[in-house]
C-alpha cells in the first residue's frame, strides 16, 4: 500500500495506479440512472426509429442523444 503523497506523485506523473483502486464501488458523478415511462404517440416513435437506424444506434440511445442535446448537457 502506498500513502496519499506517493499516490498523487504517480497520478501526476502519469502512472498507472489502477491497482491502488477499489473500482468495484466507482461510482460517476451525475450519471446515476432512473427509469422514466414515457408514452409517445407512434409518429413520433416510427420518425425515432428512422434517425436511430440511420445513425445505427438504439431507440434509447436517440432519446437520450436528442434530450442531452435540447438540455445542453455537457456529460459523457
Amino acid at each position: 500500500m502506498i500513502d496519499n503523497t506517493e499516490f498523487e506523485q504517480r497520478f501526476d506523473d502519469g502512472e498507472d495506479i489502477t491497482q491502488y483502486l477499489d473500482l468495484s464501488s466507482a461510482k460517476r458523478p451525475n450519471l446515476e440512472q432512473k427509469r422514466v415511462n414515457l408514452d409517445l404517440p407512434i409518429w413520433m416513435i416510427e420518425q425515432l426509429d428512422r434517425e436511430a437506424k440511420r445513425i445505427g444506434v438504439a431507440r434509447q440511445a436517440i432519446m437520450k442523444m436528442f434530450l442531452a442535446e435540447k438540455l445542453g448537457a455537457t456529460h459523457g
